[in-house]
């Protein structure tokens, strides 16, 4: 089979189109022709070293979507799938052309789905999701500031905050792309280079949670809190480090919650599938690539300009 791997770390040109053997399904696995994946940013962290992989030559992708080879664990073949956990298959992740994923991993993906959606999808809506509802506990009504709405996890976080009945404010830090994030449901987009943001969120009566993928905003995210605010902290975009007023969060009884590396549950992945089916939230796809040009969308998720998912796709 085909994977685009890197043998060493470096630029996006690292990244090779090889031929390697195909996997062995271990216990518990499905075989899966692999038809599409997306670029996540940890792509780019693995490839560059600055969060090394356990052994070289390594095959990125967090996602993949495809067809079932054979009937296997209650999967027949020909069914469509998608796992979010691709990075734990026999045969790399979803730059693989072929995978040997945990069944328990999977999900089916309906009519009316392609796999490029499903993919787009994937990880990122997994995330926004069990930050919002698992970790989060928001419930209808509540006010919930999502920073970086333009961001993967932005863009599926301010979709289901609306769909739960919620007052969503986002943040960017482009004009261009205030409209879009309107367009995807936020109440109030508030441009960070511009304006104030605790300033203008307290002004508008605050928030009761806060999905944190900046890091280095925690300050604000504390400050634009109602008493007994929520906020979890998920991401680190703007850098690992933050300094906070602890008289503040003390005062305010701001819970700050360590979110982990985020999944919600296969039944929940399901859920959202399905309300991509109906067109209760739709999946943003700025690009569609063939997996050979992997490098070439290292280059422009790093270049930060689009909105929405790169996807790769097999041919």
């Amino acid at each position: 089979m085909k994977a685009v791997q890197f043998a060493q770390y470096g630029e996006p040109d690292v990244l090779q189109v090889r031929e390697v053997p195909d996997p062995i399904p271990r216990p518990g696995d499905v075989l899966i022709q692999v038809k599409a994946t997306t670029v996540n940013r940890l792509d780019l962290f693995q490839r560059n070293g600055s969060r090394p992989v356990d052994k070289l030559p390594f095959t990125p992708g967090l996602e993949a979507a495809g067809v079932v080879v054979k009937d296997s664990q209650g999967f027949h073949a020909g069914e469509r799938v998608m796992t979010t956990r691709a990075s734990e298959a026999a045969g790399g992740g979803g730059y693989a052309s072929i995978i040997a994923a945990p069944a328990e991993s999977l999900v089916r993906i309906p009519d009316g789905v392609s796999f490029e959606e499903a993919v787009a999808a994937g990880l990122t809506a997994s995330t926004a999701w069990g930050s919002l509802f698992d970790i989060g506990h928001l419930k209808a009504g509540e006010r919930v500031l999502i920073w970086a709405g333009s961001s993967g996890v932005g863009i599926w976080a301010i979709q289901f905050a609306k769909q739960a009945g919620c007052w969503v404010v986002t943040t960017t830090s482009s004009t261009a792309k205030v409209s879009e994030l309107r367009q995807l449901g936020a109440d109030m987009v508030i441009n960070q280079r511009e304006e104030n943001v605790a300033e203008t969120i307290q002004n508008a009566y605050g928030v009761n949670l806060v999905i944190e993928l900046v890091s280095t905003t925690l300050q604000t995210s504390i400050e634009s809190c109602v008493q007994g605010g929520r906020i979890v902290l998920i991401g680190n975009l703007g850098g690992q480090q933050a300094t906070i007023d602890t008289q503040i969060c003390r005062l305010k009884r701001v819970n700050i919650i360590g979110g982990g590396l985020v999944h919600t549950s296969t039944e929940n992945e399901q859920l959202i599938l399905e309300m991509i089916a109906a067109h209760a939230v739709t999946p943003v796809i700025a690009e569609t690539l063939p997996v050979e040009r992997a490098a070439e969308a290292h280059r422009r998720l790093a270049a930060g300009q689009m909105l929405g998912k790169i996807v790769l796709v097999h041919s």
